[in-house]
């Protein structure tokens, strides 16, 4: 079969940008999953759109395709353009633009359109007809997304182009493209616009997220309707994909590396756990849960004790304890500062003019090591009740000494 430009499946666009963009640096013969002609559709697929951003390299396990994306040189998530690739056909092009050419001059009952349409088919040489049930569909899709209205008079619907959105705030339209969730529904909107009026540069622009906007918009509709969902769940290290039924409770987004989760309720388990959005390939809503508000105010109980994400236990006996003391110079009124900030659901406790104490009570210690290592040069006291943990803590600091062969004690 000779290579398409056509999308049908945006999934298969979906794994192979993570491929050449988040994952990268596979050559042909290391990319497994599908076949080498696949990979070469699929690379072509890409390179459509994202042939600016497109780099390779030579190595002895043969040439790498990679994404290369400088976010201090781009205002607009280049990553959006994959989802303005449409499938479609001849037909499909033609019945779009006669529609909206139809329909843009005066409101027209359904009988009426089907003769409108015949009648600009007719000049063609090899006159083309649409069956009325596809134009009726076609009609109703258009509705559903606000292309077409549809207004009832008397017993007779009739249908009209909807007029382009007015006052669009492109402002608030460039900022929310790219920094809220869903934001490829913002770039859309501004491409309605003709202003190319740009007034924001962002410092972190976490771009990666565009690729998970169809399962993010699922989920929020689960949110909304209150209904659990059955998850397809990718699991990289096992190459494997596994199914589970979970209700929504809220979307939890990192600041740090803006990574999306979904912290939901198992119905196996009986657990609130959280699940990394780049990891679920499909969302299919399922029923009502009359539970999802208890749920909830369960999970509002455990967020005094979430650091981050990860809920390992649901007991308070499990919990883990963490508490280190800082040391600083007195002009070093910026760390205290710092601490107070980023203390999230710890404590913070002055102990003297230059030295001060944290402690909290979290229910997975480990995601609190890499912010404390950011205070290594100044602690001078850790514990943790995870003993493992604290032994892990000492033992990275024994291997960093014997890294720069230095002589290193316990703070």
């Amino acid at each position: 079969m000779a290579y398409q430009e056509l999308v049908k499946n945006f999934n298969r666009i979906r794994d192979y940008m993570r491929e050449f963009y988040i994952y990268g640096y596979k050559s042909r013969k290391a990319f497994t999953n599908k076949s080498s002609r696949s990979y070469d559709n699929e690379r072509r697929r890409v390179e459509g759109w994202m042939g600016d951003y497109m780099q390779s390299r030579r190595s002895a396990s043969g040439k790498q395709i990679f994404l290369t994306i400088d976010s201090r040189t781009i205002s607009h998530n280049p990553l959006y353009q994959a989802w303005k690739v449409k499938s479609f056909t001849d037909g499909d092009m033609t019945l779009h633009f006669l529609l909206l050419d139809i329909l843009a001059e005066k409101a027209l009952s359904f009988p009426e359109i089907l003769q409108r349409l015949d009648q600009a088919l007719s000049v063609f040489p090899s006159p083309k007809t649409f069956d009325a049930s596809t134009v009726r569909k076609k009609l109703k899709v258009y509705a559903e997304e606000g292309l077409v209205t549809a207004k009832k008079q008397g017993n007779t619907i009739v249908y009209s182009a909807a007029k382009p959105p007015e006052g669009l705030n492109e402002d608030a339209l460039n900022f929310f493209s790219e920094a809220a969730p869903c934001g490829v529904i913002g770039s859309y909107l501004l491409d309605q616009t003709k202003s190319a009026h740009e007034i924001f540069a962002l410092k972190h622009h976490y771009i990666a997220s565009a690729m998970d906007s169809q399962v993010l918009y699922e989920l929020f509709l689960a949110l909304r309707q209150k209904c659990s969902v059955t998850l397809e769940l990718e699991n990289r290290k096992k190459d494997g994909v596994r199914v589970l039924t979970v209700t929504p409770l809220k979307i939890r987004i990192s600041v740090q590396n803006g990574r999306q989760y979904l912290t939901a309720y198992e119905q196996q388990t009986k657990r609130i756990s959280s699940f990394r959005l780049d990891h679920v390939r499909t969302v299919k809503l399922g029923k009502q849960e009359l539970q999802m508000e208890e749920w909830k105010a369960a999970l509002e109980r455990m967020e005094a004790h979430l650091w981050g994400v990860s809920s390992q236990s649901h007991t308070k006996e499990r919990m883990d304890y963490v508490e280190f003391t800082i040391c600083y110079q007195p002009q070093e009124h910026y760390i205290p500062k710092r601490l107070l900030r980023e203390k999230r659901c710890g404590t913070v406790v002055q102990l003297n003019e230059t030295t001060c104490k944290f402690m909290a009570e979290v229910y997975d210690a480990s995601e609190l090591i890499p912010w404390i290592r950011t205070f290594l040069c100044r602690i001078t006291q850790f514990h943790c009740s995870n003993q493992a943990l604290e032994d892990k803590f000492y033992n990275d600091l024994e291997e960093m000494y014997a890294m720069y062969q230095l002589g290193g004690e316990k703070p």
